[in-house]
């Protein structure tokens, strides 16, 4: 094999991640051959650093606050979690940070994996460095899709590298318990894990610039989060920034700029995430490296006729199960081009059109309480100029709610458009709304009329009881 091998293929897909896995899956299925190249491992973010070992992680700390509400059941669970046992099942559930099986998928469904890094030269065009030094250069006749995904962004503070911070790569797969532990963010990460590690045995402090936690989501939301953490003994300081850390021996101190001084042992940075495009190759094809990858509903990159941006890289909506969404739309799209023909479905709410990440995007914080919701909040809605009215039910009025936990604290929400009479988002938060989430995005996806949503009778008694209770607040 020489070093510059050249190997055409009808697809390259840049990443082996869910998102490049579900394109290559979805091309494959087509009949089109498919590379894909990762230079991590197969699975990447979400399977060993991020969705899965996080959950993992969280199920114990879920469960036993769950049977701590539940009478005959409390008393024989108020001791503490087994951290070793906790971190052990996290093991396990991240294969041990070994991708065989993964390999194994995209084996079995025809793809060819090349390991190493991975940039555009050209049009249609991926040149692999490999572990070994030998480049192999990749060409696509029709298509390359960049699923490279994104990286937690650390802020520009003085000295941080050398304190040796935490992002959420090393808060989802850390093997010991720190004895204080610095939450700086206010988002999902930030929240969950400082959920994780307070449960697990840290002292945690969570420092928020803002006004509150979960600040994409309806305001209730943060609150009941962050009420629940600090009766769990999480400090939970809002309008709070970071001035400066560093580490004496093995204890680090943060400064906030409110002059407070905090000792701790490890200090985790749940910021943001930023692109990680800044070395493929972007400037090869006239796009700058670095940058997000703006893209069409076929989540085709704007300006070309063979790229396709999906996933994290296009920050249309960063979850893994909106960019396995979009890999099945890319792929459909990437597949009927392919065959000569136009895209006959790019409406919206068609087979090429990725239109749920502008109306129906679900998501679910494990934290305890959960929060889960799909489509607009409220400001959002009116932000967009819909005419809408918020209808607000106390979750602990719902019989199912009772039975699930003795003194149940949750609130529910749903947006409704009324000149429209559909639903434009639903915000649930509560011990195990997490499952509610599928049949509001039923709802809101679907544009079910809320005449029409009045006969879909949800079972007694269950905790879905809580759209009945909605339904009768919208109508009086």
């Amino acid at each position: 094999m020489t070093e510059t091998e050249t190997i055409a293929y009808d697809v390259v897909v840049l990443g082996a991640g869910p998102v490049g896995e579900n394109v290559a899956d979805r091309t494959r299925a087509a009949g089109l051959s498919t590379a894909v190249v990762e230079s991590e491992l197969v699975g990447g973010e979400c399977s060993y650093w991020a969705c899965m070992p996080s959950k993992a992680l969280l199920r114990p700390v879920i469960a036993r606050a769950d049977a701590r509400r539940v009478p005959g059941l409390a008393q024989a669970v108020q001791g503490p979690l087994d951290a070793a046992a906790v971190l052990a099942h996290r093991n396990d559930y991240t294969s041990h940070w070994q991708d065989d099986g993964q390999v194994g998928w995209l084996e079995s469904v025809g793809a060819d994996l090349y390991r190493g890094h991975g940039r555009l030269t050209g049009p249609r065009t991926v040149t692999v460095t490999g572990p070994d030094g030998v480049r192999r250069v990749l060409t696509a006749r029709h298509a390359v899709a960049v699923c490279t995904g994104s990286r937690a962004q650390l802020p520009d503070l003085p000295g941080l590298a050398e304190v040796r911070p935490w992002t959420s790569r090393e808060a989802t797969s850390a093997q010991h318990v720190p004895g204080r532990l610095v939450v700086v963010g206010g988002g999902v990460v930030a929240t969950e894990m400082a959920t994780v590690w307070q449960a697990l045995g840290s002292r945690v402090t969570v420092l928020v610039r803002g006004k509150g936690l979960l600040n994409r989501m309806e305001p209730f939301a943060g609150e009941l989060v962050a009420e629940a953490l600090t009766e769990a003994g999480a400090d939970v300081r809002t309008g709070t920034s970071v001035e400066s850390v560093s580490r004496v021996d093995d204890t680090l101190v943060v400064v906030t700029d409110r002059g407070d001084r905090i000792e701790a042992d490890e200090i985790l940075f749940a910021t943001g995430r930023a692109p990680r495009t800044d070395d493929i190759g972007l400037e090869s094809v006239g796009l700058e490296p670095g940058s997000w990858l703006e893209v069409d509903d076929s989540l085709r990159v704007t300006g070309t006729d063979w790229l396709y941006a999906v996933g994290d890289v296009n920050h249309r909506a960063l979850l893994t199960h909106q960019g396995k969404y979009q890999a099945r739309i890319a792929g459909a799209a990437i597949a009927t081009r392919a065959s000569g023909e136009p895209l006959a479905q790019t409406e919206a709410w068609g087979a090429h059109a990725a239109t749920a990440d502008h109306h129906a995007v679900p998501q679910v914080v494990f934290t305890d309480p959960e929060a889960a919701a799909v489509g607009l909040s409220l400001a959002e809605a009116e932000q967009a100029g819909y005419r809408v009215r918020a209808v607000d039910v106390d979750l602990s009025s719902v019989a199912g709610a009772g039975l699930y936990a003795d003194g149940y604290k949750g609130r529910a929400r749903m947006v409704v458009d009324v000149e429209e009479e559909i639903l434009r988002g639903v915000t649930f938060v509560g011990p195990g709304v997490g499952e509610l989430i599928h049949s509001a995005t039923v709802a809101v996806a679907g544009q079910v009329p809320v005449d029409r949503l009045w006969h879909a009778v949800p079972a007694y008694p269950t905790i879905s009881e809580v759209w009945l209770r909605l339904l009768e607040a919208y109508r009086g």
